[in-house]
């Protein structure tokens, strides 16, 4: 969903969505059309416009699926938080003792290998957006690594239980390599 550069959370509408930009995607939840030129809406049609509006950044039913099935693992996480504080980028599910940090991407907007399609309006424009993207998760995983975070990446299109099982297994390691480190309480 879910976290990102910007702190436009991951997954949906709001993901990679920059605020202030000309042209870009309107932000989740605003009332305020953004405008490219006097007087034009930034979307190509009014339906476009629509459609964007209705996309989610959070709460997304590949989301809450995959929220369920982690909490009926009997682990428990925060939503759409910040690993970590100073940096701009806000993932899905944290598991902040454990430090693993879950990303759940949508298959448009970060470029699934098996299921993305190009945009067929504006296409130059969705395909620099689409990348951006990409090139965001990929700097994401590798600050949140070097912070000493596991990051888990799920595609939307993912069986739930199956990421569930990844994001299980990632917290259940995290935990045993945490009780493994020197420090306070491990001796």
């Amino acid at each position: 969903m879910a976290g990102d550069l910007g702190n436009a959370d991951s997954a949906g509408a709001g993901e990679g969505v920059e605020e202030g930009v000309e042209g870009g995607v309107e932000g989740a939840g605003s009332d305020r059309p953004r405008k490219t030129r006097a007087g034009q809406s930034w979307a190509s049609s009014e339906g476009v416009r629509a459609s964007m509006r209705a996309n989610r950044s959070r709460d997304t039913g590949p989301e809450l699926a995959l929220r369920r099935a982690v909490h009926g693992r009997g682990l428990r996480y925060r939503v759409a938080a910040r690993p970590v504080k100073e940096l701009r980028r806000t993932a899905d599910l944290v598991f902040t003792k454990a430090r693993v940090a879950v990303f759940l991407d949508g298959c448009f907007w970060h470029g699934c290998p098996e299921h993305h399609t190009g945009a067929v309006r504006n296409a130059d424009y969705w395909a620099a957006k689409v990348e951006q993207n990409r090139n965001r998760a990929a700097d994401t995983d590798r600050r949140l690594d070097e912070a000493g975070w596991t990051v888990v990446r799920v595609w939307e299109h993912e069986n739930p239980l199956d990421a569930a099982d990844r994001v299980e297994a990632a917290v259940i390691e995290a935990r045993r390599a945490a009780a493994r480190r020197p420090g306070p309480g491990n001796g």
